[in-house]
């Protein structure tokens, strides 16, 4: 749990900075390419390790095995946050005023439901409060099922709301074009948003339609990202020791 939070928390706003970077200057190199795709990579991999490790820890969860399902829900978290990333960093050359003012709604938006959904991780209360802020600035990114819950409506309302987001900053560039960006440059930029969101969300469908762990059992929750509703274990210790 530390790891992903670590991970999200310090390789997220790097990978921002990289990718301002390397569009800011208009050419980038394979190394340059290269390095962005690990980062992502690296982002996305700490969930898929993290849900091992969590199946693990739970004995009543199915633990998440073979390389499909695996190669399917990393997949599906790298293709989503690579689109969100780079819909993020666009709308920071637009007006960082903007962005940070979206960023800030959507890390409120993660707060207040980790609230709604009374999660019970924490042994004290000043530390669930700092979980449900961390909670709410990983949920800019990438969903994350913070209560054991039934995940498929407010999975789906998640990612409604990110291809409606990601829709209207692709517009608003392609009505109101920078001069930074040439039509050349530009083009091939809104591509690989568009691309990678499709993708994202056909892995998503995949692997929760098909490979998920938990598709032989009906009526059961998804991933608890957190302690278990119905069961004690070590999980609600690991913020605390």
């Amino acid at each position: 749990m530390l790891r992903l939070f670590e991970t999200y928390l310090e390789g997220c706003p790097q990978l921002v900075l990289q990718l301002y970077i390397c569009l800011e200057q208009g050419q980038g190199n394979i190394s340059q390419y290269a390095v962005l795709v690990v980062s992502c990579c690296a982002i996305s991999w700490s969930t898929v390790d993290y849900q091992i490790s969590l199946r693990k820890s739970l004995p009543d969860k199915k633990v998440l095995t073979g390389h499909c399902r695996k190669f399917t829900y990393l997949s599906y978290k790298f293709f989503t946050l690579l689109s969100w990333m780079l819909s993020v960093v666009l709308l920071l050359f637009l007006d960082v005023k903007i962005a940070l003012c979206l960023l800030s709604f959507l890390w409120i938006l993660g707060i207040l439901w980790a609230f709604k959904n009374q999660t019970k991780f924490c042994a004290s209360i000043s530390m669930e409060f700092l979980y449900r802020i961390v909670v709410g600035f990983v949920l800019i990114f990438t969903f994350f099922n913070i209560q054991g819950q039934n995940t498929k409506c407010p999975m789906s309302c998640y990612y409604i709301v990110r291809v409606l987001a990601t829709l209207g900053i692709l517009t608003v560039f392609w009505v109101c074009p920078l001069s930074i960006f040439n039509s050349d440059y530009f083009v091939p930029i809104s591509i690989i948003i568009a691309l990678t969101l499709i993708l994202g969300i056909i892995f998503l469908i995949v692997y929760y339609g098909t490979l998920h762990p938990n598709r032989s059992k009906e009526r059961e929750p998804d991933e608890i990202d957190g302690k278990s509703v119905q069961i004690e274990c070590r999980m609600k210790y690991f913020l605390m020791d």
